[in-house]
């Protein structure tokens, strides 16, 4: 049981945990390590859902109440939502995590970390793995870390990927402004997920416009694809790495040049 990322389990009350923080998942509740960074002091979000810090002196319905004021959109605000890019490969462990790796630390390199709302995914759940034990515990594992090798060449670059592995879905294509795939079987298996799901969930129309080829950015390089390195030796890591950084410093500066009146203000 130890080994095992996620512990859900049917609660009627919080626990007195001092070393756990809640994600709240109705109708359970889920108890997550306490993310690296912090967002907010008392709410904070991860691919596991809406964290509540157990630190946190405000009531529950406070709280709650607060995560949908901020989560909603408000005529009456001025702050401006941070735009979202999603790097998507076939499993996420290996090219979309280490590309919201590269652009995370890009971003964070020219202090636009505020500007920003970052993700990856696969086109396949594989590695998002769900237990059922009885009507009054679940246990759950939201995804997996990325390839340790993939991991491994990142941090020799200065570059720590701690993302866990999850599968695509239909809300991404409304809650991001920009979908890369890494190759084009990756780009074609997003759009036929795309056109499963418009029939049943209200997408945008427009939703297949956000997806590009992550090679598209490319300016050093020829290639037209990221090539999955699983099978391949330590060179296909650093290949995919090689292609990442150009491709992504150029994304980045498309996305400000295209968003000017954002970066400037």
């Amino acid at each position: 049981m130890a080994s095992l990322n996620t512990c859900t389990t049917r609660v009627s009350t919080l626990p007195n945990l001092p070393t756990c923080q809640y994600a709240l998942t109705s109708p359970f509740l889920t108890l997550v390590p306490p993310p690296t960074h912090q967002h907010h002091p008392s709410l904070q979000t991860s691919k596991s859902g809406l964290i509540l810090s157990h630190n946190n002196t405000s009531s529950f319905g406070s709280l709650v109440k607060a995560s949908m004021a901020a989560s909603a959109e408000s005529t009456e605000t001025t702050t401006t939502k941070p735009l979202s890019v999603l790097f998507v490969c076939l499993g996420n462990i290996c090219r979309s995590p280490a590309a919201e790796g590269v652009f995370r630390d890009i971003v964070t390199k020219r202090g636009l970390d505020s500007n920003f709302n970052i993700d990856s995914a696969g086109t396949i759940g594989y590695h998002e793995v769900f237990f059922f034990f009885s009507s009054s515990l679940y246990i759950c594992i939201h995804g997996n870390l990325a390839d340790p090798r993939m991991r491994a060449a990142s941090k020799r670059r200065g570059i720590e990927i701690t993302s866990l592995s999850r599968p695509i879905r239909a809300s991404d294509f409304k809650d991001f402004d920009l979908i890369l795939a890494m190759d084009k079987q990756n780009r074609d298996d997003i759009m036929d997920a795309f056109n499963r799901w418009k029939f049943r969930e209200t997408l945008p129309e427009d939703a297949h416009k956000k997806v590009k080829l992550m090679c598209s950015y490319c300016k050093k390089h020829d290639e037209t694809e990221v090539p999955d390195p699983y099978y391949g030796g330590p060179q296909g890591f650093e290949k995919v790495l090689d292609l990442l950084e150009d491709a992504c410093e150029s994304l980045l500066d498309s996305i400000v040049a295209e968003n000017g009146s954002i970066f400037n203000s």
